[in-house]
């Protein structure tokens, strides 16, 4: 189960006006599931995305990004389970045009502006002509409040559905804002999750909303590890739809930055579930650093922390053998890291303890206090480089017996 994490029950995500959800069971992989979720936009929406940097990215992967870089305006998202389509050559790019196509012709829109998204097993093909034949069904589905049933329908081993909304007011209006996103393992993303969608009724203008959809990444996705896995088929979009009337069209816009750091807060949470969920997770770890030159510095030394298997399965059996994290510092490829300089801390709510300083154990440090700690299933790991003003969070998990039997069976 995860960690300090309970789902929203349906009433709790708002509806966001300029879309509607539906879903159907394809059988894509697996019979008796709903696998397949189609979103609808109305015109007018503005969408913008980030994708995994995997080299060996997912055919729809490379087709959302050719659909959003032609500039067509985009009218429906479609995301299948079971089946990630990656590593599936030139059959699974036809694969996926296949998919746009279809949604096109059933919608009267062009293929261009149709995003296609996969996740699940990789090298296997995808049963394009189920997914199509599943489309209908999910089209007869459409409702404005169906991001509940979403949030289940594109989940793998996640075992529990992730997703977050709330309402602000900016300018005298409410706007809301709700997202999903699904992962519990090969995650350490970079620019996106492995799969999350926020939306909002705000208009956001498609320039503003590119670089939005960037920031709100590096504060929220681009800050978690389950394993160090960089998924093919990562992907986080954001969609606008503009129906609430708030408008923005710069950044200096009144009202703007609540709506930024709405967007970001929404985003992180939706994030760290997807940590709390890892794969066989029994605990949460925040690993902030700071002291650091730059944040990029800082995010480094936090991923060789959160990456670590022997840190995280240190975690896992509750035992402060926290020299173990002096090591990931030491090879996160600091350059002139004086290891003098370096504090580092171990806490939990309402406590802390200093455990290393000048390049050796704390001399107040008593492994007694470590322990009791580490019993905790929210710990803080707390870093400070001594080398300048910069600071970075990363967010991780430990490592169970579970991930391994989570793993070896994946495709059972």
């Amino acid at each position: 189960m995860p960690v300090n994490f309970t789902p929203p029950p349906p009433e709790a995500l708002f509806p966001v006006a300029g879309i509607r959800l539906g879903l159907a069971e394809a059988g894509i992989r697996k019979l008796d599931r709903r696998d397949l979720t189609l979103l609808a936009l109305d015109p007018g929406c503005t969408v913008a995305g980030v994708f995994t940097q995997n080299r060996f990215c997912a055919a729809p992967v490379h087709l959302c990004r050719s659909h959003l870089d032609s500039g067509s305006e985009i009218r429906a998202l479609v995301i299948n389970t079971g089946i990630a389509n990656a590593g599936t050559g030139e059959s699974g790019l036809q694969a996926a045009q296949k998919t746009c196509v279809a949604i096109g012709e059933l919608f009267g829109v062009a293929a261009n502006q149709v995003l296609p998204f996969s996740t699940g097993v990789i090298l296997e093909p995808l049963p394009v002509d189920r997914l199509i034949a599943g489309l209908p069904r999910c089209a007869a589905d459409l409702a404005a409040n169906h991001w509940h049933a979403a949030a289940h329908g594109i989940m793998t081993t996640d075992t529990v559905a992730k997703a977050a909304s709330r309402r602000i007011q900016i300018n005298g209006r409410t706007v809301t804002i709700t997202g999903i996103s699904k992962g519990a393992g090969m995650i350490k993303p970079n620019m996106a999750t492995m799969l999350g969608f926020v939306a909002t009724d705000a208009g956001i203008a498609e320039p503003l909303l590119r670089q939005l959809v960037r920031e709100v990444a590096d504060a929220s996705f681009n800050c978690i590890t389950v394993d160090g896995d960089t998924s093919t088929n990562d992907s986080f979009i954001v969609i606008a739809t503009g129906q609430s009337g708030a408008q923005f069209s710069d950044a200096a816009a009144p009202g703007y930055a609540a709506l930024r750091e709405a967007l970001t807060g929404l985003a992180l949470e939706l994030a760290q579930a997807i940590v709390r969920d890892g794969e066989g997770a029994t605990k949460f770890i925040t690993i902030a650093v700071n002291g650091g030159r730059n944040r990029e510095e800082c995010k480094r030394v936090g991923y060789a922390i959160g990456h670590s298997p022997l840190v995280k399965t240190a975690f896992f059996a509750s035992d402060p053998n926290l020299g173990r994290i002096l090591a990931a510092i030491g090879y996160a490829d600091i350059d002139a890291l004086d290891v003098d300089n370096v504090r580092v801390w171990l806490g939990s709510t309402g406590e802390e303890v200093l455990v290393a300083e000048q390049g050796a154990r704390a001399a107040s440090y008593r492994e007694e206090a470590g322990a009791h700690i580490m019993q905790a299933a929210e710990i803080t790991i707390r870093v400070d480089l001594g080398r300048g003003q910069a600071s970075g969070t990363v967010y991780s998990c430990d490592f169970s017996y579970d991930y391994v039997k989570i793993n070896a069976d994946y495709r059972s």
